[in-house]
């Protein structure tokens, strides 16, 4: 790879953090709040990746390019901890929990018009895809917030969800990479096409770990007991068996008690539908390693796959 992505990477969090200084020390601090708290910056790491199958870019359109991704990213989780009513965020407090629900808001709108900025001075296709991308995301959260319309299932509405909330900014990003690397229509066609698949397994591994693990740094059942649907319990509520009704009922009832939320944890560790949700994630990384079939083969492609397999092991 010709790419230093170690020293990227180092030069990224500088000016990431610099883009959010404000006029007002306040709106500095409740910007940075999120920034300062970390990440597992994927986005930008795939914004370097992709660009590995084009012609080439400068560093400061990478960068740039890269920016965007996590400005986007980091405000879209600004809107969603208000619609949440989350108290936590990457182990540190909210700034909804800090500063109030108009303040967090507003300083979402704030980081989305910083990296509006940024995108203006790559030109107006990079414009159009952030701009088509911060649709998918709102469309996606108010799906989410109103459920499944009358007769809709309520998996493939899930599906639709994740594919707009998370799958779209993560293909974003690849196509980002690839576009400001000048590579072909045909590579960020493939691109694209990993990321949204990416995405989907990304936040259905995530859905399994939050039941099945005790070390990642979440503590396990937190969607279970706010209510949140995830693959597992939408698989549960679509069984026909009558067997499975107890732990439906258990589901359904109050889980804020900590005796109830263990039981209910305990039972879907040992329930079918864990392998079955496995079974999807693998699914689905195994269609995004198929659409990186048309690039290259190298160090840049075997990173790629290398995301699949890692993100099918992680809810294993």
């Amino acid at each position: 790879m010709a790419l230093d992505i170690e020293a990227l990477s180092i030069r990224f969090e500088e000016q990431l953090r610099q883009v959010a200084v404000a006029d007002s020390p306040f709106v500095t601090e409740v910007a940075g709040h999120l920034i300062a708290a970390g990440g597992k910056r994927f986005r930008p790491q795939l914004v370097y990746l992709a660009s590995e199958f084009g012609g080439g870019a400068t560093e400061e359109d990478l960068l740039r390019a890269a920016l965007v991704m996590e400005l986007t990213h980091v405000a879209s989780l600004y809107h969603d901890d208000v619609m949440d009513e989350a108290e936590l965020r990457r182990s540190a407090p909210s700034a909804n929990s800090r500063w109030g629900n108009s303040i967090a808001i507003l300083t979402g709108d704030y980081l989305f018009a910083k990296a509006s900025i940024l995108v203006a001075d790559l030109g107006t296709d990079f414009v159009r895809l952030q701009a088509q991308t911060f649709t998918r995301l709102v469309q996606g959260q108010i799906a989410e917030t109103l459920g499944p319309a009358q007769g809709e299932p309520p998996l493939q509405h899930y599906l639709q969800v994740i594919a707009d909330k998370t799958g779209s900014l993560i293909a974003a990003s690849a196509l980002f990479g690839a576009m400001v690397a000048g590579a072909s229509q045909e590579i960020q066609d493939a691109l694209a096409a990993y990321g949204e698949e990416v995405g989907l397994v990304f936040q259905l591994s995530d859905d399994i770990i939050d039941i099945t693990s005790d070390v990642t740094g979440k503590t396990p059942g937190t969607d279970l007991r706010e209510g949140v649907p995830t693959l597992p319990t939408l698989l549960l509520a679509d069984s026909q068996d009558p067997a499975d009704q107890p732990l439906k009922d258990l589901l359904a009832g109050d889980l804020s008690d900590d005796a109830a939320l263990v039981e209910a944890l305990t039972a879907l560790r040992s329930h079918p539908v864990i392998e079955r949700s496995r079974a999807q994630v693998r699914h689905h990384a195994s269609l995004a390693r198929q659409h990186l079939g048309p690039l290259p083969d190298g160090e840049a492609k075997q990173l790629l796959l290398q995301v699949c397999d890692d993100l099918v092991e992680r809810s294993a």
